[in-house]
């Protein structure tokens, strides 16, 4: 009973909690951890130790693999060299260096510096990614941010096996290397083996329910047989194994998973890792009461471990600032590019977590002043998380750095969108029977070509006018609710079955989804600067080179057909053959395309203010 009512009552806390940090605009990381630090000394509520077993085997496996599969392999793949110096690199170099300021200031071995070097290296995956997602940091800085802490866990894990290896029996170099080497050969390697396998078992599989109990399996799969190797003390790393994995069964599960499953198990894992990744900083302020009061059994002078806390924490700052600006320096001579602005973000975000902590449970009973090095393990995942937490956002503010344009996501997602609508109306033209009824088709040529209009909307000016897909979406919620207050009337008659009624009310919920989720993901359109077509965008058009940027508009700037034909429109065209100015393609009238096949003349480009993107309308291509 008193372990049900102490996960209930953490649920409820970290559901309350989190909400309360949203609707004041506060990051929920730092907010459930001060809560918990000030929970942690109220008398009332009991003590709640963290183990390293819950932590590494319970909670560390799941969280890793959760951000995993959401994750990109082509966007990691381009950011390899920056993510590989700052998991690996920097987790060494920290190390060590941490190793000599701790050797300096307490009479203990050197080994025992690096053990703790080890244990405060790894900034966190879910504070770096949360604070950076509020914020709004480019998409490139959240990736490396993303890719580094979900690498650098295993990188400072097997530092701190070493490093307790050194301490009972000692090792050589040679040892050392070999340690890194199997922990990341053999997690690469197991990771693999299970992607491999939960491919081949998911073809199988047409069961959403089966489908997703086995995704629940997967990160367990992954991380307990890694670390149950053992070759003379070394392990292959369980953080590699369930990265691995997860990356690539994310990138698989297009082409594996049916539609059904990939929808139900992205909702299972959000909500899960919500849970988790809040849990966790509340659990982290719980133990401060504990730790405070083992740290009282040590015969050491204030003094000195606040000179030791200082030492220590302005360390980690000023060692991952260092080779931040290293890893810059080494990819822009190798060809690569990081902007200075974001170069100091990267090196700023650098928030520990739950890791840390558990890290330093891992710390042998006999380890010379074991208490101050665990405290010494939280203070600096606290002073991180307050510091540069809380900082994090007025610096990027400070530099200039900002997220996602959200009429740049509309115009890659257009794009993308007008290439696969281009592929589906040739495939339709390929299967279409001649006892295929006309009126079906021209269905499914609006139907497909509705969602790619819909997407162009959301580019241009924003206007107080509703476009058509906005009134679709209007209207046909309100009627969406009318149904379901008629079905809900007749299921209170208790005339029709209950699995019919389910799957009536299902059907409804399915579609009132799919009408709200482009909605939420459109966010904060920001006007300022010009929206330009990203050159990964472009394409190798020789209609685009040969057509002008602007031309002068041939009348006073409206849609001429439109006006004629008493219609309005939503976006406005501008021929760049000869300044006709016609509406776009989710307007009634579609005068822009119409101009097109009356004229031939190939590129437009937006009449909208503060866009300067172009368009050929013969090869489907941006400018």
């Amino acid at each position: 009973m008193e372990v049900a009512l102490g996960i209930a009552t953490l649920t409820a806390a970290v559901i309350a909690i989190t909400a309360a940090a949203q609707k004041f605009n506060l990051p929920a990381p730092l907010v459930l951890m001060v809560v918990g630090i000030a929970a942690s000394f109220v008398p009332q509520i009991p003590q709640v130790h963290l183990t390293s077993e819950l932590v590494l085997l319970g909670l560390l496996p799941p969280l890793l693999y959760a951000a995993a599969i959401r994750s990109s392999v082509v966007d990691f793949r381009a950011q390899a060299w920056a993510i590989g110096l700052l998991s690996v690199g920097l987790v060494v170099i920290t190390a060590l260096g941490i190793g000599v300021v701790v050797h300096l200031l307490l009479p203990v071995p050197f080994s025992v510096g690096v053990a703790i070097g080890a244990v405060v290296a790894p900034p966190d995956a879910v504070a770096a990614t949360s604070v950076a997602r509020r914020v709004g940091l480019p998409r490139r800085v959240i990736t490396i941010l993303e890719g580094e802490s979900l690498f650098n866990d295993a990188t400072a894990i097997t530092c701190l096996r070493v490093a307790i290896l050194a301490m009972t029996t000692g090792i050589g170099v040679f040892r050392i290397g070999l340690s890194f080497l199997i922990a990341a050969g053999g997690g690469v390697a197991i990771g693999l083996a299970v992607a491999f396998l939960a491919v081949r078992i998911r073809k199988m599989i047409t069961s959403a329910r089966l489908d997703n109990a086995l995704s629940l399996l997967l990160p367990f799969a992954a991380y307990l047989p890694a670390e149950e190797v053992d070759i003379s003390g070394m392990h292959a790393s369980g953080v590699i194994a369930v990265v691995t994995a997860g990356l690539i069964i994310g990138h698989k599960a297009p082409v594996v998973q049916t539609a059904r499953s990939r929808l139900s198990e992205r909702m299972n894992w959000t909500t899960i890792q919500f849970l988790l990744e809040n849990a966790v900083f509340l659990l982290i302020g719980l133990q401060a009461r504990w730790i405070v009061a083992d740290l009282a059994t040590v015969d050491i002078g204030v003094g000195t471990i606040i000179a030791l806390f200082a030492a220590v924490f302005g360390g980690v700052i000023v060692i991952r600032l260092l080779m931040t600006v290293l890893s810059r320096l080494v990819l822009v001579h190798g060809g690569g590019s990081r902007s200075w602005a974001s170069t100091a973000i990267i090196g700023w975000a650098g928030m520990r977590g739950v890791v840390t902590l558990a890290a330093a449970f891992v710390l042998p009973q006999q380890t010379p002043f074991r208490p101050l090095l665990v405290f010494l393990a939280m203070a600096v995942t606290a002073g991180s998380l307050l510091l540069q937490g809380l900082t994090l956002p007025a610096l990027a503010r400070r530099l200039g750095l900002r997220g996602p344009d959200a009429r740049e996501d509309a115009l890659q997602a257009a794009s993308v969108l007008q290439s696969s609508s281009r592929a589906a109306l040739e495939k339709l033209e390929e299967i279409r029977r001649p006892t295929d009824a006309e009126t079906t088709i021209d269905q499914l040529r609006e139907r497909i070509s509705r969602r790619t209009n819909e997407m162009w909307e959301h580019l241009g000016t924003e206007s107080d006018v509703e476009t058509p897909a906005e009134e679709y979406r209007r209207l046909r919620l309100q009627t969406i609710e009318a149904e379901r207050e008629e079905v809900l009337q007749i299921r209170a008659m208790g005339q029709i079955d209950h699995e019919v009624i389910d799957d009536v009310l299902y059907t409804l919920d399915v579609e009132e989804s799919m009408l709200t989720v482009l909605e939420d993901q459109t966010g904060e359109v920001s006007e300022a600067e010009p929206l330009i077509t990203r050159a990964s965008l472009e394409g190798d058009c020789q209609h685009l080179r040969d057509a002008p940027h602007v031309v002068k508009p041939d009348g006073p700037g409206g849609c001429r057909d439109c006006e004629r034909e008493g219609l309005r429109w939503v976006h406005l065209r501008l021929c760049l053959t000869c300044g006709n100015v016609g509406c776009c393609d989710s307007s009634i009238g579609k005068h822009a395309s119409r101009h097109f096949r009356d004229t031939g003349h190939p590129v437009m480009r937006s009449f909208e203010q503060g866009e300067k993107w172009r368009w050929c309308f013969i090869d489907e291509a941006l400018g």
